[in-house]
């Protein structure tokens, strides 16, 4: 089979460098997915154990469809017998960039039409009723340049909701997005008990968790469900056994120093509730401080932060106070490495210093600077 995986905008080569760690060599990427072959059991295991991907989808054809015809005609020849019962609860999801198909709604009902009217003319017990009462599956129609590509949803719910972040707090970075940027700094599963990592605005904790999950080797969504696995033809075994595997290679016996502080007493509260809920509250010290006072003797730490902006700031000024205030505490550990996540305009100007490396990046739409500064020796 062929596997599609959706990324965020900028992170297609962070996402292609966890799927080469998983074993997967061969990932090209085109137009926001990267693609890889596999079965089953790599369904489950990508599900399972990628950090940074937002689903896992099947590619079940591509065809050119300039007319409504074309659509129904391509959706038609697929052999839907073999992936969907007569009961399947039936969902279709769509986008159309620059194709004759814009109609995204109408897309959707024609496709459905034709997947309906392929199930029924497959059955030779004459006319088929669907209650679509059964397990869900959700069928994503792309069209790009008027050509259509057909998936299957293997995830369900996006791969950003593991599961352990329950509470609500003021513009939390996603958690598939927290993972990749942690993936773009020098904090390394192979080096997390020699350096420090350190969070000083953790809102509601998903940077310092992530991180602990990368360094211990967990797997971020070993304990939610997929739509998957309620398929019947798909062997209940193969998931059991991705699972099995993914829990053998854990490295919870680590000694690791992860630091999560913010000045507001609720934030650390809820970072802690959701770091007992992902399973790694013990490896990580919470703290309510303020960034001022950070202070660190040790080399070569890990600095990561998404400063408020915005919806937690009133205004900015108070931003660019705050910001210069940050860049000073920076200056002042020892041959550290900086990555900060920002919507501030000229955030270099107030942190006092230029970047190393700067990455335009969108969270939740809205754009942003990724800017590294890199310590003395790891340039």
């Amino acid at each position: 089979m062929k596997l599609l995986i959706p990324t965020a905008s900028g992170l297609e080569q962070t996402v292609k460098r966890q799927l080469f760690k998983l074993g997967y060599e061969k990932a090209p990427a085109f137009n926001g997915r990267i693609e890889v072959e596999g079965d089953f059991f790599d369904v489950a295991k990508l599900n399972i154990r990628l950090r940074s991907g937002e689903r896992v989808l099947i590619k079940l054809a591509e065809f050119e469809a300039k007319t409504f015809d074309d659509l129904f005609d391509g959706i038609y020849a697929i052999d839907w017998e073999n992936w969907l019962e007569s009961d399947s609860k039936i969902l279709m999801d769509g986008k159309s960039v620059q194709s004759a198909l814009g109609a995204i709604k109408v897309t959707g009902g024609v496709a459905k039409k034709a997947i309906i009217r392929r199930l029924s003319d497959k059955k030779r017990s004459g006319r088929q009723t669907f209650s679509e009462t059964g397990a869900r599956s959700i069928i994503g129609i792309s069209l790009y340049k008027d050509v259509a590509t057909i998936t299957l949803d293997t995830s369900g719910e996006g791969l950003h909701k593991r599961g352990y972040r329950t509470l609500a707090y003021t513009a939390p970075l996603k958690e598939t997005f927290a993972a990749a940027l942690i993936d773009n700094t020098f904090y390394t599963a192979e080096n997390a008990e020699d350096k420090i990592f350190a969070d000083l605005f953790c809102g509601s904790g998903t940077l310092p968790i992530e991180a602990a999950l990368k360094a211990l080797n967990i797997a971020p969504n070993l304990e939610r469900k997929f739509d998957f696995e309620s398929w019947k033809f798909v062997d209940k075994k193969t998931v059991t056994l991705a699972r099995e595997q993914a829990k053998d290679e854990e490295r919870r016996d680590r000694k690791l120093k992860i630091y999560g502080s913010d000045i507001n007493p609720k934030a650390v509260s809820i970072a802690k509730y959701h770091a007992k809920q992902a399973g790694v509250y013990e490896y990580i010290d919470f703290s309510v401080a303020d960034m001022r006072k950070f202070r660190s003797e040790e080399k070569y730490g890990v600095l990561l932060s998404n400063p408020p902006y915005g919806e937690r700031l009133e205004d900015e000024k108070t931003a660019r106070l705050l910001m210069k205030d940050f860049g000073q505490v920076y200056r002042a550990l020892s041959d550290w490495s900086a990555y900060v996540l920002t919507s501030l305009p000229e955030f270099e100007r107030y942190f006092g210093k230029r970047a190393d490396k700067k990455k335009k990046l969108f969270n939740a739409n809205l754009p942003c600077g990724f800017y590294s500064y890199l310590g003395k020796y790891q340039k």
